[in-house]
């Protein structure tokens, strides 16, 4: 069931590059502050936000190659802020079938460790992969 309190704040989208990652941050700050976080929750929701960019730059780039976008979506709600981040095949790639980039090997161990890193800074953390997208749920509730 859908939270009725959750109100759209700001969708993001850049390429899926590393270097694109500040911007991400900068816009979570923002909102964060927006919403009433303490400096101490920003500081908390900017690690997981910067470690789910990064995860999802890897997995989009690994899919798609340098074409992959990174979107980010900010919800509020009365308990916090929602944070969606996602890796999105570029739609040139949907539509005309292209050849599979090659095969990157992946680091399965390393993803773990990253998302563990993620638990730690959100109150609820949620990865989901498909064919056309890697997706990334935080949730960082306001206390008090």
């Amino acid at each position: 069931m859908k939270d009725p309190t959750r109100k759209p704040l700001a969708e993001l989208k850049l390429l899926a590059r590393p270097e694109m990652i500040s911007t991400a941050k900068r816009t979570a700050s923002s909102l964060g502050s927006m919403v009433g976080f303490s400096l101490e929750d920003i500081d908390e929701l900017n690690i997981a936000v910067a470690q789910a960019c990064d995860s999802a730059i890897v997995a989009g780039r690994e899919a798609w190659g340098d074409e992959a976008t990174l979107k980010l979506t900010f919800w509020s709600t009365d308990r916090g802020l929602e944070v969606e981040v996602q890796a999105v095949q570029p739609r040139a790639t949907q539509l005309a079938e292209r050849p599979k980039h090659r095969v990157v090997a992946h680091d399965e161990a390393l993803d773990r460790i990253a998302n563990e890193m993620i638990r730690c800074f959100v109150d609820d953390f949620r990865p989901a992969f498909g064919p056309n997208r890697v997706r990334f749920k935080l949730v960082k509730y306001l206390i008090g």
